[in-house]
């Protein structure tokens, strides 16, 4: 059994009967090579296969045709967690499989498990076992925070979350174990091959045991980062106030998602390339991103700035106490001492801010996008977002590639306000055949407003009346494409941004189109998302 389902307009999600042979057709398509195909994500029985968008046909009828490797996975090294068992799921997900939580806890330390693919996030391994007593339902409303080291049990499978991050897998227990470490060659503890074994230890947070694959990377600080040498003529950005969250975004970094890596970076793809141009940059420079506004940040040197995204108003401050707006997409000269104060956003999200000569922090994995999920960014600070007193290097005018700062071509979009509807154009799938006609008409034809709880993980939606499910049945973990419209078992559907799970456990109903998700992530809380269908030709019937 082999099914090719669209995932969006950039993305095949390639389905086949077991674990088994999704390992051999991710074998097959990583050693085929096809023209067109970007990333491959390999999960429980399907893998996800990022395209060029037009190529998105072409690839389609080629993995229809394309045979499974022989091959049986691979075995890698082996290696052993302890772990405390006392997490706050352990009595009710024994009782839910029939034995003691004393029995449960033998059974698991007894097994021989296995990674078999990674995801969700940077170290997130999914282990398997030939222990057939565990497979346990996920919970039926996830977990804003889990916490760094949980050890967990979903479906078959068992996990360790690498760090605090929203999940809704049963916890039995924790440990110490460092999941995942930049700085280590490779940077997760769990490969897929990897065999672990769990040992029950009875620790405390305040006395760990040797921590497997322990870290020697010093713990990122979380004082103010500054500049070294003289302060006064170096080229920087002192943030005096940061307002709602103000955080280093680049283009992200493409193609790690075979190690729980999304592309990260700006949110708003259109705006960021827009500052940038302004103020002579090239594209995948790095800027900084601001929700909502509120900020005011000080210039150490001379410069030119431009601001792009959400309509907030801006005033630049001189020393001598003049003020001059900063117009969007416009670059605007800046000298020592100035601040740039950001006012609300009264439409759109989010903003951009860009320096001439962009940011000059060291970058991790070659990038500075700050993943607020996956807890990535820059080597100085990790993903921890700006706060007052921080100072961020420039790196000044020399770096810069084009010689002149152009402002935009076009005007900027109107971008929506709070109370206003947004339409946002999807592909339907690839789990849209898990809902019910009615359940599909309803989230196409209803109105979904957008909640403060969402976030660059995705926009949490709430609708008057909940999507109603044809399969009741536990989705096995598969790829997440950028923009898929998950819906958990509330009913209400969450859109994925750029800081999403590379691989998630709840069907997606359908995937918003590439070109309207920096119009998403410009969505505030407050306006209302309808959805709109777009075909999607794949070749032929799934």
């Amino acid at each position: 059994m082999r099914r090719v389902l669209p995932a969006g307009d950039r993305a095949l999600l390639v389905e086949v009967a077991d674990l088994a042979a999704a390992e051999r057709l991710h074998a097959a398509l990583a050693a085929a090579e096809l023209p067109g195909v970007e990333e491959l994500v390999p999960a429980a029985r399907t893998v996800l296969v990022r395209c060029d968008p037009r190529r998105v046909a072409e690839v389609a009828t080629a993995i229809r045709s394309l045979p499974l490797a022989a091959s049986a996975p691979v075995v890698g090294r082996e290696v052993e967690i302890a772990v405390a068992y006392d997490g706050e799921d352990l009595p009710e997900v024994a009782a839910y499989l029939g034995v003691s939580a004393a029995e449960l806890v033998r059974r698991h330390t007894g097994a021989r498990w296995r990674v078999a693919f990674t995801g969700f996030a940077p170290g997130f391994g999914y282990l398997v076992c030939d222990d057939p007593l565990f497979d346990v339902p996920r919970r039926s409303a996830p977990r804003t925070r889990v916490p760094r080291g949980a050890v967990a049990l979903a479906g078959p499978y068992s996990g360790v979350y690498p760090r605090e991050s929203p999940g809704g897998w049963q916890l039995v227990g924790r440990t110490h174990a460092e999941l995942w470490d930049a700085d280590r060659e490779p940077p997760a503890l769990l490969a897929p091959g990897t065999v672990v074994r769990f040992a029950a230890a009875g620790f405390t947070v305040a006395g760990a045991p040797p921590r497997a694959g322990a870290s020697s990377r010093p713990a990122v600080a979380t004082g103010a980062v500054d500049l070294p040498g003289d302060r006064s003529t170096a080229p920087a950005i002192e943030v005096v106030d940061p307002g709602l969250q103000l955080l280093v975004q680049d283009l992200g970094r493409v193609g790690r998602a075979s190690l729980g890596v999304a592309e990260s970076g700006a949110a708003d793809r259109r705006a960021h390339r827009a500052a940038q141009r302004a103020v002579g940059n090239p594209p995948e420079a790095a800027a900084l991103e601001l929700l909502a506004g509120g900020a005011t940040l000080r210039f150490r040197g001379a410069g030119v700035v431009a601001r792009a995204g959400a309509d907030l108003g801006a005033t630049l401050v001189h020393r001598d106490g003049t003020t001059e707006a900063v117009p969007c997409e416009t670059p605007v000269a800046v000298h020592d001492g100035d601040e740039l104060v950001a006012g609300w956003a009264g439409r759109g999200l989010r903003s951009v801010i860009a320096v001439r000569g962009a940011i000059a922090l060291a970058p991790e994995l070659a990038s500075l996008a700050t993943d607020t999920l996956a807890g990535l960014g820059s080597r100085e600070r990790g993903a921890a977002p700006l706060r007052a007193g921080d100072v961020v290097p420039l790196r000044g005018p020399a770096a810069v590639r084009a010689a002149v700062a152009r402002p935009s071509l076009a005007p900027p979009p109107r971008l929506p306000a709070a109370g206003e509807t947004v339409v946002l154009r999807v592909v339907l799938g690839p789990r849209d055949d898990w809902f019910t006609g009615d359940g599909v008409r309803r989230f196409l034809e209803d109105e979904w407003t957008v909640t403060p709880r969402s976030d660059r993980v995705g926009i949490r939606l709430e609708g008057a009346r909940a999507l109603e499910r044809a399969v009741t049945a536990e989705l096995p973990s598969e790829g997440m494409a950028a923009g898929a419209v998950q819906v958990p078992p509330h009913g209400h559907p969450v859109v994925l941004l750029r800081d999403r799970p590379v691989t998630g456990g709840y069907p997606v109903i359908a995937c918003v189109v590439t070109d309207d998700l920096d119009l998403a992530a410009q969505t505030p809380p407050g306006a209302r998302i309808r959805f709109r269908p777009t075909a999607l030709d794949v070749g032929g019937p799934f």
